[in-house]
């Protein structure tokens, strides 16, 4: 079957190249979640991003070859059940690399010399220089979990500021940076996380893995919100755990259907000055747009030999 359903807002290269590859192409990104499920069995391909949750109900009456991510994760992917289905599952993990190494290294760089609080002070009126006294990366030691392309993208580029980095990935081993988590704890001066959203990694940021710190550390978060949840991370800033802190996921990113607590929480994360956020944007760049397609494309044409 050769039609092909686009279900999300994608670059419009996706679409061009999918029919330049022979497919028959319909974009509807009007679909309800029921409208979808009805209509997905008369489809061969799909390409989503993120507006549906790909479960094995949705799956069981289709006749799908293909599903192509337009990101990273496959976390809203049941991928196990499209590999019991013959259902070939891409995502492009390399098409946003670039976006995200360069988002940590900006939040970074904003926590180390206080350009988020400080701009906000002469923006009101404060000439503040020794409040906004900051610190230098080099010298400084980096633990990043999971040696990816958004890991190996990351310790590329700050090893260039003069930082020793650890990299762990107990599935891929970093041949660049190895480490064990033992030493990350130990001489770890900031903590990137680049690891995919898994019941292995949901919470792992916990109380007790930030007291096997030796030393107080910044905290980057650009993976998934599960796998640090808020509790421990109030937890974290309230003991001095945690320095300075970069979110760019979280747990809960539909804002308007928070709990009472969940504001609570944030907003007290939130009030600590050595915090940075972001809405999911670290991969979501006018480069990254196109470049996802691209992977996306290469992969889905390599896999059929067309």
């Amino acid at each position: 079957m050769r039609k092909v359903l686009i279900v999300d807002e994608v670059h419009p290269s996706m679409a061009e190249g999918l029919t330049n590859l022979g497919f028959v192409v319909e974009t509807r990104t009007d679909l309800t979640l029921a409208e979808f499920t009805s209509v997905l069995p008369t489809y061969g391909g799909l390409v989503v991003r993120s507006k549906f949750k790909i479960t094995a109900e949705i799956l069981k009456d289709t006749s799908l070859t293909f599903i192509a991510r337009a990101g990273a994760g496959l976390d809203l992917v049941d991928v196990d059940a499209c590999l019991s289905r013959g259902i070939a599952v891409f995502s492009a993990n390399e098409g946003n690399s670039d976006a995200v190494a360069e988002h940590v290294i900006g939040q970074l760089l904003s926590l180390a010399h206080k350009l988020h609080t400080s701009d906000t002070e002469v923006r009101q009126g404060l000439w503040e220089r020794e409040g906004n006294r900051g610190f230098e990366l080099k010298g400084k030691t980096l633990g990043i979990i999971g040696y990816g392309n958004m890991g190996k993208a990351v310790a590329s580029r700050l090893s260039c500021f003069g930082m020793s980095i650890l990299a762990y990935d107990k599935y891929a081993p970093s041949a660049d940076f190895p480490a064990t988590m033992e030493q990350i704890y130990e001489q770890a001066d900031l903590l990137s996380l680049h690891i995919p959203l898994t019941s292995e990694t949901r919470g792992l940021v916990s109380m007790e893995f930030l007291n096997s710190f030796r030393k107080p550390i910044i905290l980057i978060n650009s993976s998934r919100g599960p796998i640090a949840p808020l509790e421990p991370l109030l937890y974290g800033l309230r003991t001095g755990k945690i320095r300075g802190l970069a979110l760019d996921v979280l747990p809960n990113e539909k804002l308007t259907t928070w709990s009472p607590v969940e504001k609570a929480l944030f907003a007290e994360i939130a009030a600590y000055p050595a915090t940075i956020f972001s809405p999911h944007v670290a991969g979501w760049t006018t480069e990254s747009y196109y470049k996802i397609n691209e992977v996306l494309l290469d992969k889905i044409k390599a896999h059929f030999s067309l």
